[in-house]
């Protein structure tokens, strides 16, 4: 009895195990068979029938479009930021512009009609639609400007747009027919089908190695996940479709661009052009500080004098009158962000232009700040047009480039007008917490060194001061400065028997001394700093030089920019 129930115990402890380990097979089995479920499209897009998936070469943008009677819309911000960033919206007056370098086309919401100058043209959609403050714009318009290329898809509703040309992505093929998946698991849902060579581009490029699944997007926009081992190697395919880009044109003089700023802050200083000039050698522009907004509304102030000028062309000195934006009264975006407001600008100094027989206009507008600043280079591209198309020079004055300062899109800038002035100087400045150079040579050369990255040579001009900083270190550790002209501080340091020493640094002379309100240092500008700054320029190659500010100079400078200037 014993040996049968032990023989049944064994028996039943064998089925035991062979069920478990039956089990166990059916679970490791199903491990490794594929799920066959296909995820709806519509599900994995979740977009409205009146609304459009917009895919933005290997990446879904957040923001959809419209689809409205077979048209497709994308956001403003995108067409902006993304397709063509010389589109420009005006909130205010709900005027959509477009710049070319020679043009202004506009539109307003609702209208299938555009106008290029004075000349209308129409389409068979409307343009431009809002909803409450979002603003859309036809991708068939944005097309007519943009070197975009795009493809509608239906069901669900999605455009997939290719516009980054000239940048290379990571590219693979398909080896055999296989399936694009939601996850990276042979369990996640099916997205579609992929047949046997067609075309995948890599989302995420770190996983190309290492891992058995790659993200990709299809050429119809979707992104999923593919077994790596059903893919070719990848290699890098640039997006290229041979569109070149028409460059703008530009008022380019066949000389070295000699400018010296002169600031006139009445109608008497203007008197004082012909000594200015007599004490100058190799100036070929001059800059007067005429031209200051005035309001909200674009209007200017004016101090300029048809006398000047005869008198600077008789000198044979062409005139680039300076506008400003040092009047608090005025803010700047509130008048730059109206259309109306900035047309009118525009159009008051083209005037002054016509008016006054004027060579150029200096824009130094150094109130931008980055709320301001699409509004700022809208203006900048409008009054480029109009400046290009009356044969005037329009050049702008500029901070040395730093990473604050971005906003004034030197890139664009360099596209856009004739000339980029870089004020290189104010390196310490009266708001500075430590004593120094007002432009140390480093720092003259990084500024050029930085706006070249930027601005081609041919448009940049180099600004270097006639002035410097008198420092005076108090005991109880405050700090002040005042500017000094170049012949004053030398008198100055030998009213006090002051050394000068030779900075190699800062590529300066160097003097301090003492007195009974503390240490007193300068950096100072002379014939020797000078000409290592035009030595800098010279060999950097750029269009020219120009000098902050005339009058402030000794005379024998003059000798030393002459050899640099042809």
């Amino acid at each position: 009895m014993k040996r049968v129930r032990s023989n049944k115990l064994l028996v039943l402890v064998f089925a035991v195990v062979a069920t478990i380990a039956a089990a166990a097979g059916v679970i490791v089995v199903q491990k490794l068979i594929p799920s066959k479920k296909v995820m709806d499209l519509t599900q994995y897009y979740q977009v409205d029938s009146d609304k459009i998936k917009v895919i933005l070469e290997n990446r879904i943008s957040e923001e959809p479009g419209l689809y409205l009677e077979g048209v497709a819309y994308i956001d403003y911000d995108t067409a902006a930021e993304y397709l063509n960033h010389r589109f420009y919206w005006d909130a205010h007056e709900n005027v959509l512009i477009y710049t070319t370098q020679a043009e202004v086309v506009k539109t307003e919401i609702g209208s299938s009609e555009y106008y290029q100058n004075k000349s209308k043209s129409s389409v068979s959609y409307q343009i431009v639609k809002t909803i409450g403050n979002k603003v859309y714009v036809a991708i068939d318009y944005v097309k007519l400007f943009s070197n975009i290329e795009y493809t509608i898809y239906e069901k669900p509703n999605r455009i997939v747009i290719h516009y980054d040309w000239g940048q290379d992505y990571l590219v693979s093929d398909v080896k055999k027919n296989t399936q694009l998946r939601y996850g990276p698991s042979i369990k996640s849902d099916i997205l579609v089908q992929l047949k046997e060579n067609e075309s995948l581009t890599y989302v995420d490029v770190e996983e190309v190695k290492g891992s058995k699944f790659k993200k990709v997007i299809t050429t119809d926009g979707i992104i999923g996940y593919v077994k790596a081992k059903h893919v070719a190697s990848a290699k890098y395919k640039t997006l290229d479709n041979g569109y070149k880009e028409k460059p703008y044109s530009h008022i380019t003089k066949d000389y070295t661009v000699s400018l010296g700023w002169h600031q006139v802050t009445n109608q008497s200083a203007n008197n004082n052009l012909l000594a200015v000039l007599e004490q100058s050698k190799g100036i070929n522009t001059i800059s007067p500080t005429w031209f200051s907004v005035a309001d909200n509304q674009g209007n200017i102030t004016s101090l300029a004098s048809e006398a000047y000028v005869s008198r600077a062309h008789n000198a044979g000195v062409e005139v680039w009158a300076l506008c400003d934006d040092f009047n608090k009264e005025a803010d700047i975006n509130e008048l730059l962000s109206y259309t109306s407001r900035r047309e009118k600008l525009e159009n008051e100094l083209i005037a002054s232009a016509f008016k006054f027989d004027l060579d150029g206009i200096n824009i130094d507008f150094e109130n931008i700040t980055a709320k301001s600043a699409k509004h700022y280079i809208q203006f900048l591209r409008e009054l480029s047009i109009k400046c290009r198309n009356n044969g005037i020079v329009l050049s702008v004055d500029n901070y040395v480039p730093a990473s604050y300062n971005r906003f004034y899109d030197l890139e664009e800038q360099g596209k856009v007008v004739d000339y980029v002035a870089i004020m290189a100087y104010d390196e310490h400045h009266s708001n500075s917490e430590e004593s120094g150079s007002v432009s140390s040579i480093g720092f003259f050369q990084k500024a050029i060194e930085d706006t070249l990255k930027e601005v081609g040579k041919e448009r940049v001009i180099a600004g270097i001061p006639f002035y410097t900083r008198l420092w005076t270190e108090k005991a109880d550790g405050s700090l002040t400065s005042a500017a000094y002209g170049m012949g004053a501080i030398r008198t100055l340091l030998e009213e006090n028997g002051a050394k000068v020493n030779w900075d190699e640094e800062t590529g300066q002379n160097y003097a301090e001394y003492k007195t009974a309100d503390g240490v007193n240092k300068v950096w100072l500008e002379d014939e020797k700093s000078i000409e290592r700054r035009m030595k800098t320029a010279s060999e950097a190659g750029v269009a020219g030089m120009a000098y902050w500010k005339l009058g402030m100079e000794k005379a024998n400078v003059w000798n030393t920019i002459q050899k640099f200037i042809n």
